[in-house]
C-alpha cells in the first residue's frame, strides 16, 4: 500500500514508520522536524521512503502528496496539554484545521486512521470504566482539539480513530514528558518524585503497541471503520501512587512523596475499557514492565531533559 505519515518523525511516527517499510509499503513522511532531530536516517536506505520536510497545514504541499497514497495517518499534533497551553493557536491550527485539510482534499477512497486520546474523557465516573459510547468532555485544549478532529472524520466515513491510553516508551524521537516517561527519568536520576493529586487514575500503553494497533487497523480497515477504538493495558488503570509503586519495584532506592499541598493542573482522572478494540483481535504485546525495565537502559543513553515537547 501506499501511505501518507504527516508527522512521521514524531515520537510516534519514527517507531511507525520503519515498520510500514519493513510490511513492504511505499511510506511518503511528511515532518517540518521541529524538535531539530533526525529519526528516521535510517529509513533513507530503502527504496519505498520519501521525506517530505513541510507543514502539514500548506495545501500547496499537501495536496499532491494525498493525490498518490491509499491510507493517510494524519500524525502531525501538538501533543499534551502543557504544549497547546504554551501554543493555543498551533494547537487549534494542527491538532484541528490540518486534519480537516487532509479530510477536504482526500477523495473517499482513501482511508484515515487517527491517533486521537482518551483524554477527551476529561473526568470520568469513579469506578466507571469510559467506553467509547462514554460522554467526551475534554478538560484541556489539547483534548478538545483532538475530539473534534475525531468528530469531523468520523461523520465524514472512510476513517479509524484511536483513543490512545498514555503513551510510554523509548522512541528515536524520544519524549521525556509523558507521564511514565517523565517518573522513570526522575527515578533513575532524582530518585525522588513529589506528587500532587496522586490518586488521580489514567490508563497507559506502550509506544510499539500503538503502532501494532495502527498496523491492525490497517490490516481490517473496511472491518473497523467507522469507529473510535480505546487502546490501552487493560491491566493498567493506575493512579499516580501505584504507577510509582510499579516504578519502585525495578528501582528501590526510588521514593515518592503525597503533597498534601499543591494542585496537578492535568485534572484528568478516569478510567478505561479496552474491549471494543481487543474484542476485533487486537492484543497488546507489552507490559508496564516491559516499558519500565526499557526506560530504565534507555536514560543510560538520554540524559537531557531537552527530549519532550515543551
Amino acid at each position: 500500500m501506499r501511505i501518507l505519515v504527516t508527522g512521521g518523525a514524531g515520537y510516534l511516527g519514527s517507531i511507525m514508520v520503519p515498520q510500514l517499510l519493513n510490511q513492504g509499503h511505499e511510506v511518503t513522511v511528511l515532518d517540518v522536524l521541529a524538535y531539530g532531530q533526525a529519526p528516521l536516517l535510517d529509513c533513507c536506505i530503502n527504496p519505498s521512503f520519501k521525506f517530505v520536510c513541510g507543514d502539514s497545514r500548506d495545501e500547496r504541499i499537501l495536496r499532491p502528496l494525498i493525490a498518490g497514497v491509499d491510507y493517510i495517518l494524519p500524525f502531525a499534533a501538538i501533543v499534551g496539554a502543557p504544549a497547546c497551553s504554551k501554543d493555543s493557536v498551533g494547537a487549534v491550527s494542527v491538532n484541528r484545521d490540518a486534519v480537516a485539510l487532509i479530510n477536504r482534499l482526500r477523495s473517499r477512497s482513501q482511508g484515515i486512521l487517527m491517533p486521537t486520546t482518551n483524554s477527551g474523557y476529561g473526568i470520568g465516573e469513579r469506578g466507571v470504566p469510559c467506553t467509547e459510547d462514554s460522554p467526551l468532555r475534554p478538560i484541556s485544549a489539547y483534548g478538545k482539539t483532538k475530539v473534534e478532529a475525531e468528530r469531523l472524520l468520523l461523520d465524514s466515513g472512510e476513517a479509524i480513530t484511536f483513543r490512545l491510553a498514555t503513551v510510554f516508551g523509548a522512541s528515536p524521537r524520544m519524549r521525556i514528558d509523558l507521564l511514565v516517561n517523565d517518573f522513570v527519568y526522575r527515578a533513575v536520576y532524582d530518585r525522588a518524585v513529589v506528587l500532587f493529586e496522586s490518586h488521580f487514575k489514567r490508563n497507559y500503553l506502550h509506544i510499539r503497541d500503538v503502532a501494532n494497533v495502527f498496523l491492525h487497523g490497517l490490516e481490517h480497515f473496511d472491518t473497523l471503520k467507522g469507529k473510535p477504538y480505546n487502546v490501552g493495558l487493560s491491566d493498567a488503570n493506575l493512579s499516580k501512587f501505584e504507577l510509582c509503586q510499579q516504578i519502585q519495584k525495578h528501582l528501590p532506592q526510588f521514593v515518592f512523596f503525597d503533597s498534601k499541598i499543591g494542585e496537578d493542573p492535568d485534572k484528568r482522572d478516569y478510567i478505561v475499557s479496552n474491549r471494543r478494540i481487543e474484542a476485533t483481535g487486537w492484543k497488546s504485546q507489552y507490559n508496564l514492565d516491559d516499558g519500565i525495565r526499557e526506560l530504565i537502559e534507555a536514560y543510560k543513553i538520554v540524559k537531557q531533559r531537552s527530549y519532550g515537547n515543551f
